[in-house]
């Protein structure tokens, strides 16, 4: 299969793919499964009553990553689709997702993803999910991602949540439960300029001894954008957990953050920090005494922040 010039960059800016990889993998194009292939330790399968797929990995499966982008280039296209993930016991595996939407037109372009996430007993995964829009600015790109994960006992997760650019609209909303001496790791990433508006709720139940999770979010808003983020974390045992909010405002945007702890065992141990502050001056005049413009000075400190 050749992919056309518009499906190229958006696999491209989502997801790293230039043709279509090898091994397991499903492309959602406007509603439909572009491309699919199961491997012999992951195989995706279609839900029986709903849009939307089953990614299974076997147990004891390593070194293996499944590649689930969605497109959508159809002007005005509306998508919803639901998705389950199920990490078998002791694998090791990376998942590869993400949104690109090309719209072109007046009409608002739209992708509600709703993920479901079971890591078995001592798996391990790293999620990574990229949001991207493009067009002419006069229709809406609007990416609403929902994700519910469960780690179980000794399971870790990395879950990696960037919106590039592009994106007018996003409601994102992410939550997770935690059991025994498992381990979560959240990093979200937000960049919002022009009138562009971001909502993210994160809210991380820890309910097994010696669990863990930490949240990082780092984001920057420009020009009239509005980002608000609420992150949550629950102890409900002995276990520890971390919330660390960053952000970058300029121009006339606005910003809310609210980091918040529920400590329902004296032996939990949690902790939160928060900032909110403009460029400093003296980075730029830095920067600027190398040679580099006032923008460039700019784009090159809120590159370095956002990684």
């Amino acid at each position: 299969m050749k992919l056309n010039n518009i499906e190229t960059n958006l696999l491209d800016a989502i997801a790293n793919i230039k043709d279509i990889p090898e091994g397991a993998l499903n492309i959602r194009k406007d509603g439909q499964a572009l491309a699919r292939s199961s491997s012999s330790n992951i195989s995706i399968t279609s839900m029986s009553d709903k849009p939307g797929m089953v990614v299974e990995v076997k147990s004891d499966t390593v070194n293996e990553s499944v590649h689930v982008p969605v497109i959508l280039t159809q002007p005005g296209f509306q998508d919803k689709v639901y998705n389950t993930f199920i990490i078998g016991e002791r694998a090791d595996v990376n998942i590869i997702a993400g949104c690109g939407i090309h719209n072109p037109s007046h009409m608002s372009s739209r992708h509600d993803g709703i993920h479901e996430i079971i890591v078995k007993k001592d798996a391990k995964m790293r999620y990574v999910e990229k949001h991207y829009g493009e067009g002419n600015e006069k229709g809406k790109n609007v990416l609403n991602p929902t994700t519910v994960i469960t780690l179980e006992e000794g399971a870790f997760a990395e879950l990696e949540m960037v919106q590039i650019q592009g994106v007018d609209d996003t409601v994102r909303s992410t939550k997770a439960y935690v059991k025994a001496n498992a381990s979560l790791k959240i990093v979200e990433r937000l960049l919002t300029d022009g009138t562009q508006s971001a909502e993210s709720t994160i809210n991380i139940y820890i309910d097994g001894k010696n669990g863990s999770a930490q949240i990082i979010s780092r984001s920057v808003a420009q020009d009239d954008s509005y980002q608000g983020f609420h992150a949550s974390l629950i102890g409900k045992t002995e276990c520890l957990g971390h919330v660390e909010c960053d952000a970058i405002i300029m121009d006339n945007a606005k910003i809310k953050a609210v980091p918040e702890l529920w400590a329902e065992n004296s032996n939990a141990v949690l902790t939160h920090e928060a900032a909110i502050g403009k460029i400093a001056g003296e980075q730029l005049i830095k920067l600027m005494s190398l040679g580099l413009t006032e923008q460039e000075a700019i784009d090159t400190i809120i590159n370095s922040f956002l990684k």
